[in-house]
């Protein structure tokens, strides 16, 4: 890239490259103007039949008609422009993403400017709590961890370093870059710029939200065929009334104004309204069940979904590491609990334990004074929500030692820090000295040894941590360490990965007083205590749900940046990973094509380590395989595949904001159980859609049958256009909405989705407006 490492770039240098990459900002297309929206209010079929019919009679001299007409096209032209009038704001969002100034080198001094002027090539600082201004290669990097969850899906914060790496990765194991918008939760970096603007990662994300134009729901699909057909039924039996009386010698002026009438006697114009009002109604009560929607067709194809393509962390999960397990003295604890609330129980095979006891005491003990992470207690008017400040991993160590009566302001003050060897990604350690006497009496002997010491808590990679131990803890005593007792706790550090669960060990050593200290030395010798298991737990009302929508014939799907074996422990513990399905990586999905992917898609329950061009694929495939695809997501990474979706669905408690203007529907608690609600809502708004146009439609089909049949007796049409629109607007709009009220019934989730294919009205349907119409006509005949 040209650049001085010492200097940074000259200031000629970086015009020149800012006139070639232009500014480090996305670039935004222009949103529909409100003229646009309205004008597309008119597209539709039996819209235009209707303008066409009220110009016509216009010309005619029927001008009250004429307005009337008018009248109720432009009333259901607004009802739909205020339904759409807020314009996406996807790319508004990201820009808010980058950080507003940046750190950088230049000319051999440090300088603070905009983020938007840093060019390829720039050096920038960065640190703790900042964003990362652009992609960059790192070229140092002291402790640095940066949360990538919004761009790669990754549940924790990912350790970073300037090694050089020798493979081709996907970005979630591009362990030497940093992308712009995420952000730096420890340590500090030097990063030399390699993309900026739209090319960045969160830039490319943005080109794909563009390129994603928006798919017609079901419903929409069905309307305008449906409007088709009885557009094109309208205009056949008008011309055979014109031209049958046309033949018969009457007046072509009065046989066209009788077509217009049964032009208008066969259009259901109150549908569109009835269709709107209904999808109103479901919305409200949606907004009850706590999901927001934003584009009013969504709620309907949710109902209609044959999949759900969900993310892992934060929707499936609770996005708060949680410890699950406790190895001390050679026995497995069980903690339950969930997320960072400090309740829960310690189960010795299966037995709630009264207390922790003298070894697992210890164990808690020194996660909580080897660790910078705090438990904070949020009083809200409804609720008392805790949460962490600092990392993720950290704080379960914490919240674990809480829900045991161990403070961590206290323990600070009783065992004071008075030194520290901060983690590195390197040695995968961190170390702290306190002073204090530890309370287990099998440690007495090392205070005897050195009445005046110290000690230092260490804990770590479980591989690492024992490679340094010479002793170990037991029920019986402090023993030394061989190769077997090694070998020994190796397996289980193995038997906890396998649950997917994420290892630490921790350890101690009794060393000197602070000014005799060789920090060297202070990570060597030491004395294993126990090892922690913890994973970011599934949300437990989420098992539920997803067994619900497996009964109404709903495939859910996870999809996730977490690596295989966390994805596939959490899917099997929510009933997600079945016999029989399958587990597909981001590399094993790089190695096929898109018709192989085509060909497996129905059978895959479980995405891991994908990236944002991998979820595209896959709702591509499913669409493409005739399955109406439902998208959850929360993160930058899922915003162009909730655009591509049948139906985008964002979280709103942690979802980014990038994610919830993409998406047709915001769930506000994050809930699973949220979606299944939605899908019943949708599948009742269809139910009452339907009974709505079987009932326009008899009626209409009435009023065309008594026409027909008057004029072909009488040679003149029985009523005028304004009437038959009266009719219309008292008669049938009124009853049809009183149908769309139904609030559906308790075996609507007992049913397969219906198929994507499915007409509004069936010939089952069909059968039944026709006879109802006969009725109605030959009654008003006799009458």
């Amino acid at each position: 890239l040209g650049t001085d490492p010492d200097h940074g770039l000259t200031e000629t240098e970086v015009k020149t490259r800012l006139a070639q990459h232009g500014f480090n900002e996305l670039a935004e297309e222009a949103g529909k103007s409100i003229w646009q929206m309205l004008l597309e209010q008119f597209k539709e079929f039996l819209v235009i039949l209707l303008l066409v019919a009220a110009i016509i009679s216009g010309f005619l001299g029927e001008w009250l008609d004429s307005i009337v007409i008018l009248l109720i096209v432009v009333l259901n032209a607004f009802l739909g422009v205020f339904q759409e009038y807020r314009a996406e704001k996807s790319l508004a969002a990201l820009k808010k993403l980058a950080a507003p100034l940046a750190r950088v080198l230049r000319d051999g001094q440090v300088r603070e400017i905009p983020a938007r002027e840093l060019v390829p090539g720039d050096i920038f600082f960065i640190e703790a709590g900042g964003f990362v201004p652009a992609d960059a290669r790192l070229f140092e990097a002291v402790n640095l961890r940066v949360d990538e969850a919004a761009l790669t899906g990754e549940s924790v914060p990912v350790e970073k370093s300037a090694d050089t790496l020798h493979e081709e990765l996907l970005l979630a194991d591009r362990k030497n870059l940093v992308s712009m918008g995420t952000v730096v939760t420890y340590g500090r970096a030097k990063g030399i710029v390699i993309k900026t603007g739209m090319h960045t990662e969160i830039g490319q994300i943005a080109k794909m939200i563009q390129q994603a134009t928006p798919e017609t729901t079901p419903l929409q699909e069905k309307l305008a065929e449906f409007g088709k057909y009885l557009g094109v039924l309208a205009l056949v039996v008008c011309a055979i009334i014109f031209v049958v009386g046309w033949i018969r010698g009457e007046n072509p002026v009065s046989m066209f104004l009788t077509a217009v009438s049964l032009a208008v006697a066969a259009i259901p114009e109150g549908l569109p309204a009835i269709v709107t009002i209904v999808l109103a109604l479901g919305v409200q009560r949606m907004a009850k069940h706590r999901a927001i929607i934003r584009k009013l067709p969504a709620v309907e194809t949710l109902g209609a979904a044959t999949v759900i393509c969900s993310d892992k962390t934060g929707t499936l999960t609770q996005n708060q590491m949680t410890v699950r397990r406790a190895f001390v003295t050679g026995k497995m604890v069980e903690v339950t609990g969930e997320g960072y609330q400090p309740s829960g129980q310690f189960l010795l095979d299966g037995a709630p334990q009264s207390s922790p006891g003298e070894s697992l005491n210890l164990l808690l003990l020194c996660g909580t004074l080897c660790n910078d992470a705090l438990l904070i207690e949020d009083d809200q008017p409804d609720k008392v929500i805790w949460r962490i400040v600092g990392d993720p991993t950290e704080g379960a160590l914490v919240v674990v030692a809480a829900k045991a009566g161990l403070e961590k302001e206290a323990l600070n003050k009783s065992f004071e820090r008075v030194l520290e060897i901060p983690f590195d990604s390197d040695r995968k350690l961190m170390t702290t000295i306190h002073k204090g006497s530890l309370p287990h009496s099998r440690l007495r002997q090392f205070e005897q040894e050195e009445p005046h010491g110290l000690w230092a808590i260490t804990k770590g990679a479980p591989d690492i941590v024992l490679s340094r131990c010479t002793n170990y803890l037991s029920e019986d005593g402090i023993w030394p360490l061989v190769t077997a007792d090694k070998e020994t706790l190796l397996k289980t550090n193995g038997t906890l990965a396998r649950e997917a669960l994420r290892v630490l060990a921790v350890t101690v050593r009794r060393v000197p007083e602070v000014d005799q200290v060789k920090l060297e030395q202070v990570e060597s010798q030491l004395t294993f205590i126990g090892f922690w298991g913890m994973i970011d737990p599934p949300r437990s009302e989420a098992r539920a749900a997803i067994a619900e929508c497996r009964h109404a014939g709903i495939k859910p799907v996870m999809i996730t940046g977490d690596h295989r074996d966390t994805a596939m422990a959490v899917a099997k513990e929510l009933g997600l990973l079945e016999e029989g399905d399958l587990v597909l990586s981001g590399q094993e999905l790089n190695a096929i094509s898109d018709e192989e992917l085509k060909t497996k898609v129905d059978h895959i329950a479980v995405y891991a380590r994908v990236s944002p061009e991998h979820k595209v694929r896959i709702v591509n495939a499913l669409r493409e395989k005739g399955q109406v695809v439902a998208m959850t997501g929360d993160g930058v990474n899922d915003a162009p595949a909730l655009k591509k979706a049948d139906v985008g669905i964002a979280m709103g408690e942690r979802g980014t904001q990038i994610a919830k203007e993409a998406a047709n529907i915001i769930l506000k608690d994050d809930s699973f159980n949220s979606i299944a609600s939605a899908v019943k809502q949708g599948r009742t708004i269809f139910s009452n859609i339907q009974r709505s146009v079987m009932y326009l439609l008899s009626c209409n089909l009435t009023e065309v049958l008594v026409i027909a049949a008057v004029t072909f007796i009488y040679f003149s049409s029985p009523l005028t256009p304004l009437q038959i629109l009266y009719i219309n607007l008292i008669t049938d709009v009124l009853p049809a909405l009183a149908l769309g009220m139904n609030k559906g019934d308790a075996h609507m989730m007992h049913q397969p989705p219906r198929k994507k294919m499915q007409s509004i009205i069936t010939v089952e349907h069909w059968q039944a407006i026709i006879t109802y119409a006969i009725v109605l006509t030959a009654s008003i005949l006799c009458s």
